[in-house]
């Protein structure tokens, strides 16, 4: 990644709030275009809080406050004026658990693009849900049958319909919260993979319980702990040359 590569997103001084619970303290970081960003931090240390901060996810949960301020490309993703569900359209998300629609293959990547009308006749809309299903990696499998039930698929062809499914509206950053924890190796082979073809084209955000994964599939690290982010660098400087002992220690399996 050059050094001049300006940020997607932009995030100063972010605290987080559930009712009297501090949840995330003055967390300040820069996330690249076209890369793939990684939380890690032992579980409850406030990565996936921040994660969802990004497409204002905690806007849903009663109680909830983010004060701070976070841009993707300039512009305030918390300012009144701007609709969330616009927000959520450029900025994916594809959760721990695959959870498609129960609706047809075809249904469940047709869904954003319809609501967003972004397709103007039928065969605008096809070649959105066979391009986003090639993108992630699934229309050879799936091809003969798109009318079929998309819970019908096996839980690493769910997980890889639900990132079609994300990407069917063409957002500029993908959210990953834990996207292989539910998998078998094979199946989180394959997503690891299809991350690294889709940072080609998608700012891409991932929180991960495994390090391993962190150190294969990511550019940049990112740790909390405690609700605090102690470091963040290159994933490589992260691994191999720590700057914190938190850092050093929670790396070596010290704790965590």
């Amino acid at each position: 990644m050059s050094v001049q590569t300006k940020p997607k997103v932009v995030a100063k001084d972010v605290n987080v709030y559930y009712g009297d619970k501090h949840a995330l303290k003055n967390v300040s970081v820069n996330i690249p275009e076209r890369a793939v960003t990684a939380f890690i931090g032992p579980s409850g240390c406030g990565k996936s809080t921040f994660l969802r901060c990004f497409n204002r996810m905690n806007d849903t949960v009663d109680g909830a406050r983010v004060v701070g301020s976070i841009q993707i490309d300039d512009q305030d993703i918390y300012d009144p004026d701007l609709d969330p569900v616009q927000l959520r359209a450029r900025v994916g998300m594809v959760f721990q658990k695959p959870n498609p629609f129960p609706k047809s293959i075809f249904e469940n990547v047709a869904y954003g693009p319809r609501i967003h009308g972004l397709a103007h006749a039928k065969p605008d809309m096809e070649e959105i849900v066979v391009s986003s299903l090639r993108k992630a990696g699934l229309f050879e499998e799936v091809k003969d049958r798109l009318h079929e039930s998309g819970t019908g698929l096996s839980g690493g062809q769910q997980q890889r319909l639900c990132i079609a499914r994300a990407i069917a509206v063409s957002p500029e950053v993908i959210l990953m919260d834990e996207p292989c924890s539910a998998l078998d190796p094979i199946a989180t082979a394959r997503i690891e993979e299809l991350i690294a073809e889709l940072r080609e084209n998608f700012t891409i955000v991932i929180v991960t319980h495994s390090m391993q994964q962190a150190a294969r599939v990511s550019q940049r690290t990112a740790f909390f702990h405690l609700g605090i982010l102690v470091e963040e660098g290159t994933t490589d400087d992260i691994f191999t040359n720590p700057q914190e002992k938190r850092t050093q220690d929670y790396i070596t399996g010290r704790f965590g």
